[in-house]
C-alpha cells in the first residue's frame, strides 16, 4: 500500500461522485468528472492500491431488513489491559447487531452502536453479550428515537 498518495482535485471528484453511487459505470463517472474512462480508471485503481477506497458495498435500509432500532450503548471496561480489550473486541466482533465500535476518551471507554429488531432483541445482545463479559464495569444505553441524519459519505476536499 503506498503510503505517499496524494488527493488531487480529479481524485477528490471521483471519491465523492463513488460515495453517492459505486455502482456507476466508469463511463459515465468520466462524464461526471469530466475526465476519460481510462484516466478515471487508472484513479480509481490508484486510490484502491493506495487504501483510499476500499470494496463497493451496497446500503441496507435497517428498518425494511426488520432492524428498525438504533441503539448506542457507552461501555466502561474494569480493566485497560490488552487481555480485556481483546476480550472486548472479541465479543463485539462476533455480534451481527452490533455495527460499530469506537474506543472514546472520557468517562466511558467505548461507544457502541447496535442495530436491532426491538427492544426484545436489544435485551438480548446487552445482558447476553455485552454486560456477561467479565471484562464490563458497567454500560448505559441510549435509545435512538429518530435518525435525523445519516451518511457514510466522508468529505472529500479538493486541495487548493
Amino acid at each position: 500500500m503506498k503510503s505517499d498518495f496524494t488527493i488531487g482535485p480529479l481524485e477528490a471528484r471521483i471519491a465523492s461522485a463513488l460515495q453517492r453511487d459505486a455502482s456507476i459505470p466508469v463511463s459515465d463517472l468520466a462524464a461526471q468528472v469530466n475526465s476519460s474512462a481510462a484516466t478515471v480508471w487508472r484513479r480509481i485503481r490508484a486510490m484502491e492500491e493506495a487504501g483510499v477506497l476500499s470494496a463497493p458495498v451496497r446500503l441496507v435500509d435497517p428498518s425494511k431488513v426488520g432492524r428498525g432500532m438504533d441503539a448506542f450503548c457507552q461501555v466502561r471496561m474494569k480493566s485497560q489491559d490488552a487481555a480485556a480489550r481483546a476480550a472486548f473486541q472479541k465479543a463485539v466482533d462476533a455480534e451481527p447487531s452490533i455495527v460499530e465500535v469506537y474506543s472514546i476518551s472520557g468517562d466511558w471507554d467505548y461507544l457502541v452502536h447496535l442495530v436491532v429488531r426491538d427492544i426484545a432483541d436489544l435485551e438480548t445482545v446487552l445482558m447476553g453479550r455485552v454486560h456477561e463479559l467479565d471484562c464490563v464495569a458497567s454500560a448505559s444505553t441510549l435509545f435512538v428515537l429518530r435518525r435525523v441524519k445519516h451518511t457514510t459519505a466522508i468529505p472529500v476536499d479538493e486541495p487548493a
